[in-house]
């Protein structure tokens, strides 16, 4: 069986196994973090699937041809008090068609992550919530050091959120240092107690060392917008978000010549987010 069959097999196996179980700390923005953390002593499994469509570079000789790029994460949330909550995930990146070997590297990659986020004061005390978070990241190709600043305020049932969001990147197998900005924005409605909907908009660019010239399409900046919605069931929730590119709208291939000929765009013109998430 191969390793993407296997993660959504364990995630279905553990969706049915905990569905009758007590409640959840649902995430309305797939991307987006806000201010709410697990309480002491709870903690969660949460599943992410990204999907984009790309095009993959053969070899010589060859045509490009289109396919669905993926990447897979489960995290497991855990609070340590009611204001600091810990994260371990565990990310895998299939690779792309057979015998292509020039594709797609999306935003995660293969390895595992370590992160904290704090609530900084309780809701409604500080004009607008604030929340710190910090991750270390070791794929197979790399190591990261991740920060964000998460900004949340409630409006009755409106909530806006924000992620001051950088990352320092460092290549094993290249002497590459990059760095990387990805802020996000996001509104959200409750509308009903198990449903919200909302429009969210990301934004990745990176700034690698040494610079490149020209400069790919792929280290952007590359920036999205579209809905998010998200259903609560009790202890499981479920948020999906479908975003459309709103640079360079008219891309929908690889140049056929020039610097960026045998670089793959990591980009597609549509990205698919969706999370699941269990209460333990």
């Amino acid at each position: 069986m191969r390793p993407s069959s296997i993660l959504v097999a364990g995630v279905v196996a553990v969706t049915l196994a905990w569905t009758a179980r007590a409640h959840a700390s649902p995430r309305p923005l797939p991307f987006t973090y806000t201010y709410d953390t697990l309480g002491k002593g709870e903690s969660e499994i949460e599943t992410y699937i990204d999907l984009t469509p790309v095009k993959a570079i053969p070899p010589l000789g060859g045509n490009s041809v289109w396919y669905t790029a993926s990447q897979f994460q489960m995290e497991f949330e855990h609070g340590i008090t009611d204001r600091l909550e810990l994260g371990l995930y565990a990310a895998f990146q299939p690779s792309a068609p057979e015998g292509y070997s020039e594709t797609a590297t999306l935003t995660e990659g293969t390895g595992f992550k370590e992160r904290l986020r704090l609530r900084i004061a309780e809701e409604g005390e500080l004009p607008i919530d604030l929340a710190l978070y910090g991750e270390l990241v070791e794929y197979m190709t790399e190591f990261e050091i991740e920060a964000k600043v998460i900004l949340q305020k409630r409006f009755g049932k409106l909530r806006i959120a924000a992620n001051a969001w950088a990352e320092r990147e460092f290549y094993y197998a290249v002497n590459q240092q990059d760095w990387v900005l990805n802020p996000t924005l996001g509104v959200t409605y409750q509308v009903t107690p198990s449903f919200h909907a909302g429009v969210e908009y990301w934004m990745r660019v990176e700034f690698p060392d040494p610079a490149p010239n020209p400069r790919p399409f792929s280290v952007g900046p590359n920036q999205f917008v579209g809905p998010a919605l998200m259903f609560a069931f009790g202890n499981l929730w479920w948020s999906t978000g479908i975003y459309a590119r709103v640079n360079e709208m008219g891309r929908t291939a690889l140049p056929s010549n020039g610097a960026e000929a045998q670089l793959p765009d990591n980009y597609g013109p549509i990205w698919a987010r969706t999370v699941i998430g269990i209460e333990l």
